[in-house]
């Protein structure tokens, strides 16, 4: 049932960090290695994920937070992407645990509605949803193809994010499906007010097609936290822009120790 969390630095900050749908902890490698001497670092293989494949727990985002946090000190804690909703319930629930919350192109709510048009489009959730029971590798390549849309480099990126995939085993099926519901149904910006103003990080690539930027800014307005953009990144900044990223992240961890 336990996660797998690799440990990696010796500073002073430590950070756990959660990544998206489909990858592992190992996909943070640019990042790691900008603030491996500011931070001990917490890198978490989410359930059927990576090194984490064999766990039985459910992709249910409470259920992983207070996993997560059973494992790994009081810290400031990073999401990307799908891993947001986890840093966020997270947040929301161990206030004692999470000292801190950075969101990296996560939003409180994937799909789009009639009052939160800056989502994507229920119709692609769903579609990816089919696919995963008849195709699953070209569901899971057509997943990364999307988060690099609108990338500087998204060749680039792409080759980086299918050597990454399946590099520690091929994600479990379950878990899959759970991810695409968990994007789908989860809706926590009306929990955004109860975080501590100043006790949130959001950035957003300024490229980025999968989670929009606007999204981000608003999230950010709404929780009093500060916003970033990062210039010329798409959905993956920790990939092309791991340096940029870290120059923003670490100013505001620094505040947060």
């Amino acid at each position: 049932m336990s996660l797998h969390i690799q440990t990696h630095g010796s500073g002073p900050i430590p950070l756990v960090m959660i990544h998206g749908w489909a990858m592992h902890g190992g996909i943070f490698a640019p990042l790691v290695q900008a603030l491996a001497e500011h931070c001990t670092l917490y890198l978490v293989d989410l359930p059927g994920h990576g090194y984490s494949r064999d766990s039985e727990l459910p992709l249910d985002p409470a259920i992983c937070a207070h996993a997560i946090a059973d494992a790994t000190p009081p810290a400031a804690w990073l999401g990307w992407s799908m891993g947001g909703l986890v840093a966020l319930r997270a947040a929301l629930d161990l206030p004692q645990q999470v000292r801190g919350l950075a969101m990296l192109c996560a939003t409180p709510r994937f799909v789009s509605a009639p009052d939160w048009p800056q989502g994507r489009e229920q119709a692609l959730v769903q579609q990816l949803a089919t696919d995963l029971e008849t195709d699953y590798h070209a569901t899971v390549d057509r997943f990364l193809t999307l988060e690099v849309m609108g990338s500087r480099d998204p060749r680039g990126e792409l080759r980086k994010l299918r050597e990454q995939v399946f590099s520690r085993g091929e994600p479990n099926l379950r878990v899959l499906q759970e991810g695409i519901r968990l994007l789908d149904q989860t809706d926590l910006r009306a929990a955004l007010q109860r975080l501590k103003p100043g006790n949130s990080w959001w950035a957003a690539g300024r490229l980025d097609r999968l989670v929009h930027p606007q999204a981000m800014e608003w999230s950010a307005a709404a929780s009093a936290g500060p916003f970033h953009v990062i210039a010329h990144a798409g959905h993956a900044p920790f990939l092309s822009h791991a340096d940029a990223v870290a120059q923003t992240l670490l100013p505001w961890l620094e505040a947060h120790r």
